[in-house]
């Protein structure tokens, strides 16, 4: 048996070392073989989980290094040896002397911590550990998605605790890496094998239906895509067109974000035309030609472009897309793109193999990395990581045409913390577009956003829940982290305001909890719990507001609105946030909602309303209502 392992050994590492010798020097292939038998005797007689040689993870991830990722000779012996100090009696200074230092950093970037005492967990110090490296390289990084996308691809012979537990981490933390890497294949082959083995059932019916939708298709989209190389190819266009099904993950996600079924998601798959364009700067112009071309050919439909070759993906992902009507008269999704722009989906950062352009992603990685670690000191740093990679982005424009990136679903907040923290701070409102809008608006790519302050406002606690971004989080933590706590809870059966009778209830966790005196709930308590009542001096702030809303049943007549709206925003400077009014044969039913100081401000409101002429009652419109009835109370009915 073992002869028949040392023969599969032998098959697996030669197409490694044919694969290289393509493009590294002779010493270099010297080095490749030592690092390899090196890796082979450390891993004697170790076995994985499936029973077979452990030496066969190495070789795949050395395999995964060279073909898949074409790095170069250092990367591919770091694979060989990437569990070599982990797992064996071999030590980093082993591997520094035999293979120098930049060997020892990647090897020692994808070894796992031995420490008992983590700073948060095992695994977020590995995470952490790993970012880190990018201070200095990003082929530690590649080379560990490498020895991980292996794992995922042998999987089925962990016990399903270890699967969820891997699948977990994937899904969580290499996906969006190799999402932010612009690693396009490796990032859908580790969600979708993550998704397979989090949830196997929902994985194995989407692929069955994907399956089944192929199938169903095939005449039709073989149809369509030979009409658009007969098109092109008249005009002297030759071009490669081929059919991509969209994965079971992102399948599985579109269901989930838009309530449909599978049958009802649109564009289940897209239409790749991809042409071959030795210049750079002609890429544009051939695409647009194309473009051109095709909807000559075929119905365009309206506002269905998006041009990511003008504006690529953070990620660095290009193409030009547009939407066109088949003869079967259906719309489906066109991706043009040059043979380059594939390439580069593909392989993201080592596309382009220079030195330049490696650093470039690496400073603009390493620029990310330093301002998450700024906005984000208390520990929710790997979570604002995974954010920040995992969102496909979009790209929005201030007034004066300068670009900024967002996560998808960001924000008009969000866009205003990535101005400036003090734009954050006071933003007011928007307009998106030339159009008024609230700062809570969710963005769309090329969206024209402006931002409006104003110094009186500041954050309020429902703004977390509207924010995506790591500086907008960060911004608003350390501003509510600074605020006073409150002293006490309140109850939110009654909603007492300062000036009202109130008693507070001590809880068991020593926290005051402050009634209506004449709360249901607070009378209860004081019948079962009367020795828990304490004395509470609730006072009014110049900076707090509290929501009440009143009725108002009047008389119409000429500026009768205009009268009681005058009582609120112009003698005590409160601003409306709605009124709602009904008038029916010359009976006007108004309801005006607004926020007070104090409930002495209230009744104050109250009373200047009830002296307007026309206005027969004002009452609060809530279940503790105050009456002012100009019937007199005995003859009132609004407490029955």
């Amino acid at each position: 048996m073992m002869q028949n392992y040392d023969t599969i050994i032998d098959g697996k590492v030669l197409k490694v070392f044919s694969e290289m010798e393509k493009r590294v020097s002779t010493e270099d292939m010297v080095r490749i073989h030592e690092a390899f038998e090196l890796a082979r005797e450390a891993h004697a007689e170790q076995k994985r989980k499936s029973g077979e040689p452990y030496i066969i993870h190495p070789i795949a991830v050395a395999n995964i290094v060279a073909e898949e990722l074409k790095l170069g000779a250092n990367p591919v012996i770091a694979a060989f040896l990437h569990d070599v100090v982990e797992d064996t009696d071999y030590t980093m200074d082993d591997i520094r002397q035999r293979f120098g230092d930049d060997v020892a950093f990647l090897v020692s970037v994808v070894t796992k911590k031995s420490t008992g005492h983590y700073e948060i967990s095992k695994q977020v110090d590995n995470y952490k550990q790993m970012l880190n490296s990018i201070h200095y390289d990003i082929r530690a990084l590649l080379v560990k998605l490498a020895d991980r996308l292996h794992n995922m691809r042998t999987l089925s012979s962990m016990r399903p605790d270890k699967q969820m537990k891997i699948a977990g981490e994937t899904d969580f933390f290499y996906a969006p890496l190799a999402n932010r890497l612009g690693l396009y294949n490796v990032k859908i082959e580790l969600e979708n094998l993550s998704f397979r083995y989090r949830c196997p059932h929902e994985y194995e019916f989407i692929a069955g239906l994907i399956q089944k939708d192929k199938e169903y298709q095939q005449e039709r989209l073989d149809a369509f895509t030979t009409k658009i190389r007969e098109v092109l190819a008249a005009d002297g266009i030759n071009v490669a067109v081929k059919v991509i099904y969209r994965a079971p993950y992102s399948i599985w996600r579109k269901m989930r974000k838009s309530g449909d079924d599978f049958n009802h998601i649109p564009f289940r798959h897209v239409a790749e035309v991809m042409y071959p364009c030795e210049n750079e700067q002609q890429e544009k112009d051939m695409a647009l030609r194309i473009y051109s071309r095709l909807t000559n050919a075929f119905n365009e439909k309206p506002c269905g472009i998006i041009n990511y070759i003008d504006s690529p993906k953070e990620n660095g992902y290009q193409s030009f897309h547009v939407q066109l009507l088949s003869d079967f008269g259906c719309w489906e999704e066109v991706h043009i793109s040059s043979e380059r722009m594939v390439r580069t989906s593909q392989l993201g950062v080592v596309a382009e193999r220079s030195e330049d352009n490696v650093r470039r992603w690496i400073d603009k990685f390493r620029t990310v990395l330093k301002d998450m670690e700024f906005h984000h000191k208390e520990g929710d740093f790997i979570e604002n990581v995974v954010t920040t990679f995992y969102n496909d982005d979009i790209m929005v424009f201030t007034p004066k045409g300068d670009s900024i990136n967002l996560p998808k679903r960001a924000t008009a907040l969000d866009f205003a913390f990535e101005i400036h923290s003090h734009i954050g701070e006071h933003a007011h409102y928007a307009r998106i577009n030339g159009q008024l809008a609230s700062i809570k608006t969710e963005l769309h790519r090329g969206d024209i956003v402006e931002i409006v302050t104003n110094p009186d406002i500041h954050p309020m606690q429902d703004w977390t829940e509207y924010v995506l971004t790591y500086k907008a989080k960060g911004f608003l933590k350390r501003y509510f982290a600074k605020q006073e706590k409150p002293t006490f809870h309140f109850c939110p059966n009654c909603h007492p305001i300062p000036g009202e009778e109130v008693v507070g209830f001590k809880e068991a966790d020593g926290t005051i909890t402050v009634h209506k005196r004449n709360c249901p709930i607070a009378i209860g308590l004081a019948s079962q719990q009367g020795d828990s009542i304490v004395s509470v001096d609730y006072k009014e702030s110049p900076t707090e507001l509290y929501p009440v809303a009143i009725q108002i049943l009047a008389v119409d007549r000429y500026h009768l609105l205009s009268d009681m709206i005058d009582s609120i925003t112009n003698e005590l400077n409160l601003s409306i946030s709605s009124l709602s009014t009904n008038t029916e044969d010359c009976i006007v039913n108004c309801t005006i909602t607004f926020s007070v100081h104090s409930f002495g401000e209230l009744l104050t409101i109250i009373a200047h309303i009830s002296s307007i002429d026309g206005v027969e009652e004002v009452k609060e419109f809530t279940k503790r209502q105050h009456c002012y009835c100009k019937r007199g109370r005995e003859k009132c009915e609004c407490f029955d």
